[in-house]
């Protein structure tokens, strides 16, 4: 009699349906989560649960600024973690004093408070104006339409993007959003009430849209001339993502007295911890004369674990591998590079893409309209989520921003060869799709 032998398990096993079932039954679902599980990556190379190999062109939105499993930010993570993980800010320690002295020596003469995200960095400016502004009645800030500031109930207040505000009412008050780019359209929404000024120095969320020349000097000076403070949203612009440690220092770059252009605050995150949680926010020195930097005093704000020894010390190795690498002369050269390659697209594929913007790692391609690209026959989901689905099978992982917006936000580290591989993916799968 023949015996039965029981069918083998396959070589490999696809646990993909295993961690989706996790999230559908234990995680609240605020996230709309492409269907991909990943389990690993080098470098910037990720693997999901069934062994498929991607490029990550996305950097986990702008995060992951030395790519991922990075040994020398494992080794500052060990080595630090055998001193002190936390203590209290109650107390001194040393690794955070000196990113601080490390970031400020990066923009001017100023302090530095630590938080653990950029929603909360933004929510540190919302309070320096207001305190600011307080003995005089000034309370309000002006944020661009299209802009994105995080998802705490102040952060969506100050957000110019409807969508993120919906069932979300009474919102909180003293947010108004005007055109960006446009100075006219800031003078005609002053008020008496108006103490701040907050932009993006290029818009992530709301399609890569890099702030002008005219506009950052305008600003200025019409900060100046009002007596307000103008505030800048750093988190994913910054950080050396256009080649400049702040993107407003590479928009003016060249230009004369660029050197002297200040802001008054600046939020940072996402690249600053790559990866590790960590956010900041800069003020100035003086302003309006007024030690601006010391506004917010004992007992005005406050975090449990803002500026850990833990997180401060990942900070600064990546700072420290950041300016040893030359990373900022790599992004510049590269970045350019990716310029070129975009705006052949732009001329060689019309049919698929609209346009090409941006500085940097920070860039990306702007889709035609789905009635423009037949093989885009979803109606219920947008160009861009399409084009990313479409690219995931290719093996390539980038970032949708909005609905015809298609992002690069790679590790700072990434090789011309890697960044041409991604490339040739993506140029591959506008092909397909035309």
């Amino acid at each position: 009699m023949r015996d039965i032998v029981p069918v083998p398990p396959s070589i490999v096993q696809n646990r993909h349906a295993e961690v989706r079932e996790l999230f559908n039954q234990f995680v609240v679902p605020t996230y709309g989560r492409f269907d991909l599980a990943l389990s690993h990556g080098v470098g910037s190379h990720v693997w999901d649960v069934t062994g498929k190999r991607y490029l990550d062109l996305g950097g986990g939105i702008a995060v992951c600024s030395l790519g991922h499993a990075n040994d020398e930010i494992t080794q500052a993570l060990v080595e630090q973690s055998r001193r002190l993980v936390h203590v209290s800010n109650l107390y001194y320690q040393e690794p955070q004093g000196r990113l601080a002295q490390s970031l400020v020596g990066h923009l001017a003469p100023g302090k530095v408070f630590f938080c653990n995200s950029g929603a909360e960095a933004n929510e540190g400016l919302y309070k320096l104006a207001r305190k600011f502004g307080h003995d005089e009645g000034r309370f309000e800030i002006l944020t661009a339409i299209n802009s994105f500031h995080g998802r705490t109930l102040g952060g969506i207040s100050a957000t110019g993007q409807d969508k993120v505000k919906k069932g979300f009412d009474p919102l909180v008050p003293g947010f108004r959003h005007i055109p960006f780019n446009d100075l006219q359209a800031v003078r005609d929404a002053l008020s008496p009430a108006t103490v701040a000024i907050l932009i993006e120095g290029i818009q992530g969320e709301g399609g890569i849209t890099p702030a002008t020349v005219d506009y950052l000097l305008g600003l200025r000076a019409l900060c100046d001339e009002k007596r307000m403070l103008l505030l800048l949203d750093g988190v994913q612009c910054g950080h050396f993502r256009t080649g400049r440690f702040q993107s407003y220092q590479r928009i003016l770059e060249g230009l004369p007295g660029a050197a002297d252009f200040r802001v008054d605050g600046l939020s940072m995150a996402k690249s600053l911890g790559g990866g590790f949680p960590i956010g900041a926010f800069w003020v100035r020195d003086q302003a309006h004369g007024v030690e601006l930097c010391n506004v917010l005093g004992p007992g005005t704000h406050g975090t449990t674990f803002g500026g850990t020894p833990l997180a401060s010390a990942v900070a600064l190795k990546i700072m420290e591998v950041i300016e040893r690498d030359h990373l900022a002369d790599h992004v510049r050269k590269t970045g350019d590079w990716l310029s070129t390659e975009l705006q052949r697209w732009v001329i060689q594929y019309p049919d698929v893409i609209r346009n090409a913007r941006g500085i940097g790692f920070m860039q990306g391609v702007e889709l035609q309209d789905r009635e423009s690209i037949r093989a885009f026959a979803d109606i219920d989901k947008a160009p861009s989520l399409q084009m990313v689905n479409r690219l995931h099978e290719a093996g390539l992982l980038t970032i949708p921003s909005g609905t015809n917006v298609v992002r690069f936000l790679p590790a700072l580290n990434l090789p011309q060869s890697q960044l041409a591989e991604g490339l040739a993916l993506f140029e591959r799968t506008i092909q397909e799709v035309r």
